[in-house]
């Protein structure tokens, strides 16, 4: 499931990333680049790491989050992709040193942003991590957030945004599992009250609620948005109108020897009806 989420938000991000570089303004890049960072930050990546989250336990211990450090958490992955976008997106061509500063920034941020949802849990024990697996999954999540970053300004293609998509899946969830391979818990003594905090199943319905009306919104963003073909589409009409004149209003002439020549425009009109 947390794999589908990533695949799922890193498609939306690809397509809603393509769509910066046929913008005609600032304002449509924004837009653009701050969609993108919602669904490849919010959905593909901190929403792949609750639910992934669901799958762990310790044998005997109940587990709870804190809520404000959790949402710190979905804060942090979507400013780091998004901050990480906005460097790669400035100017018209791409840059290598562009593409790595922003890689770096979106990489750390996305390696903080899975560290501060681990220390949201509570329960009664130490949680310790192995230093070299800690170092190994922020390097993949750099090179993941550098690649991703790529993929975003480069992929045009259908088919190679699909393709993309399902190696970034791969990508955070191997940075996620490696992360998680680093840590373990030494219990300590435990309480007679479990650990103060929500229960996973409590986030899981507003976090699933949000979601869902989340890719709704991206996928009527992406719809209702006019293509490239759109905007061809209405200049051509535009071109074709101004050309036959069809855009000028035309005043039909009366019919030869329907109506003699009024004198007043009330006479006209009384006859005008006469006739009709």
């Amino acid at each position: 499931m947390s794999y589908t989420l990533s695949v799922l938000g890193s498609l939306l991000g690809l397509i809603c990333a393509s769509r910066v570089r046929t913008a005609h303004s600032a304002g449509w890049r924004t837009w653009w680049l701050t969609l993108a960072a919602v669904a490849i930050g919010g959905t593909g990546i901190w929403t792949m790491h609750f639910v992934a989250m669901l799958g762990f336990s310790v044998t005997g211990m109940p587990i709870r989050y804190d809520v404000t450090v959790t949402a710190l958490s979905a804060v942090l992955a979507i400013a780091a992709v998004g901050i990480g976008l906005f460097i790669v997106a400035r100017g018209t061509r791409t840059h290598a040193v562009r593409f790595i500063i922003g890689g770096l920034f979106a990489g750390l941020g996305v390696a903080a942003m899975h560290f501060t949802g681990m220390y949201a849990m509570r329960l009664d024990g130490t949680i310790e991590y192995l230093t070299s697996r800690v170092v190994a999954a922020v390097i993949i999540a750099v090179v993941a957030a550098t690649v991703a970053l790529w993929l975003a300004m480069t992929v045009r293609r259908p088919s190679a945004i699909v393709a993309s998509a399902l190696v970034m899946g791969v990508a955070v969830n191997g940075m996620h599992f490696t992360g998680m391979s680093a840590m373990s818990v030494r219990p300590t003594a435990v309480g007679l009250d479990p650990p103060t905090g929500a229960t996973a199943g409590t986030l899981l319905i507003p976090i699933g609620l949000a979601v869902i009306f989340g890719v709704l919104g991206l996928a009527y963003a992406l719809m209702a948005a006019p293509t490239d073909e759109d905007r061809a589409a209405a200049a051509y009409l535009a071109s074709r109108l101004e050309q036959t004149g069809a855009g000028a209003p035309q005043v039909p002439a009366p019919r030869a020897g329907s109506l003699r020549t009024p004198t007043t425009s009330t006479a006209w009109t009384f006859r005008d009806r006469t006739n009709q």
